[in-house]
């Protein structure tokens, strides 16, 4: 037992030994390279983190610091307070002052045509000559018969002077039938003369002369045509235009306020186109309707325009506006800056810091371009006129210039240094 023992430990030591050193030698190179792994990755992570600062700092430096929003380019108006007309808008028709359709009276062929169509043509100029031959002939003929009829009745009043001479040798009876004789011959006389009148009316209706001012239409008869008295077809139609008149309506609620202005005096009518763009005469209102018509709620007014420029034409449609009073102190700002929004209408206001707020306002009249607020607005503040496309609440708003006004300005610089 000893000796195994011994021999254990004599015995097996040496080759324990060699077996601890070669474990132990064979440990350490396991050891070194899990050793170097894990150096290796730590190398690597730092390396990484490193590189991922590195990128960081770079996209932080690179990366521009947050702006604040642009101003938003609108253009500015006041709210204003001053007089402010009342006009009341309508639509109307224009309607020449006289139309007359030219026929001929009489029968014949016409020789002349004495205008042009479209001619402005004054009353008594000639329009048409109808063949005056048969009419002239006519008329000496009741010249004729009047001469000798008055021959006749000559020599009846002195028979009747001599039997009245004669005394109670001429019979009273003879006396009373020349006397008779002459007036029969007198009232023949006064009868020539009837038909000579009517054959020198006949032959004045074959000139055909302008009724009354006015421009020509198409001519309808030509020359060498027989016209008589009794056909439809007229030679020209004339249109007065100087003055010429405007017939428009009115909503029957007005009609209390159309008829206190034209009782106080003159109501001042305006005509435009019917786009509202291109103003075209100014006139005056002539007429009130003695009814409303009940189906539409309307009143029809009359105004009359003197037109020396012809600009208002028989037929054109137009709308008006009826001044009929003055707002003496009305709060206004333009038509543009009144907005329409979900909850009702609504302005922006510009404050002193230069941003827009909403403001709720209630409006009245509209004229020449400016609306009055009855509330929401104080005369002296800034709105926003146009540009509200862009603007939001709060948002910061500058005033837009004019792209001319740029450029007059960067021209005025350049001449200001070519100077120095």
């Amino acid at each position: 037992m000893a000796r195994r023992r011994g021999f254990r430990t004599v015995g097996r030591c040496p080759s324990g030994s060699v077996r601890a050193m070669r474990s132990e030698q064979g440990a350490d190179p396991t050891r070194r390279r899990r050793g170097g792994w894990l150096l290796a990755l730590a190398i690597m992570a730092g390396a990484g983190g490193a590189y991922a600062w590195h990128h960081r700092e770079q996209a932080t430096a690179a990366k521009p610091a947050a702006r604040a929003p642009a101003p938003v380019p609108v253009t500015l108006a006041q709210v204003e307070q001053g007089p402010l007309a009342k006009v009341l808008g309508g639509l109307g028709t224009v309607q020449a002052y006289n139309t007359v359709q030219v026929r001929t009276r009489v029968d014949g062929e016409i020789l002349k045509i004495g205008f042009r169509e479209g001619q402005v043509v004054r009353k008594g100029e000639l329009l048409a000559q109808i063949d005056p031959r048969p009419f002239q002939a006519a008329l000496d003929q009741a010249r004729a018969k009047k001469a000798q009829d008055e021959a006749n009745v000559k020599n009846a009043r002195a028979d009747l002077e001599r039997y009245t001479k004669l005394g109670d040798y001429a019979s009273r009876q003879q006396t009373e039938t020349q006397g008779a004789t002459v007036n029969q011959l007198t009232a023949q006389i006064a009868g020539d003369q009837a038909a000579i009148d009517n054959a020198a009316t006949q032959l004045s209706y074959a000139t055909i002369q302008a009724p009354i001012d006015g421009v020509t239409g198409f001519r309808l008869i030509d020359v060498g045509n027989i016209v008589n008295a009794a056909q439809q077809t007229a030679i020209v139609t004339i249109t007065q235009v100087e003055p010429i008149f405007v017939v428009y309506t009115a909503p029957e609620e007005q009609l209390g306020e159309v008829m206190r202005a034209l009782a106080a005096g003159p109501v001042p009518v305006e005509a435009w186109s019917s786009d509202g763009m291109a103003k075209l005469s100014e006139g005056r209102l002539d007429l009130v309707n003695n009814q409303v018509d009940t189906a539409t709620g309307t009143i029809r007014l009359k105004a009359s325009f003197a037109n020396k420029d012809h600009a208002l034409w028989p037929g054109v449609s137009v709308s008006t506006k009826m001044r009929t009073g003055t707002i003496p102190d009305a709060v206004t700002v333009p038509d543009d800056a009144v907005q329409h929004g979900p909850k009702g209408l609504y302005a922006f206001v510009v404050d002193d810091q230069s941003r827009a707020h909403m403001q709720p306002i209630t409006v009245g009249r509209s004229t020449d371009g400016r609306t009055q607020v009855t509330a929401g607005l104080s005369p002296g503040q800034t709105v926003v006129w146009r540009g509200q496309s862009r603007v939001q609440e709060g948002a910061s708003v500058a005033e837009a210039k004019p792209a001319g006004a740029a450029h007059s300005a960067d021209n005025a610089a350049l001449a200001s240094s070519e100077a120095r």
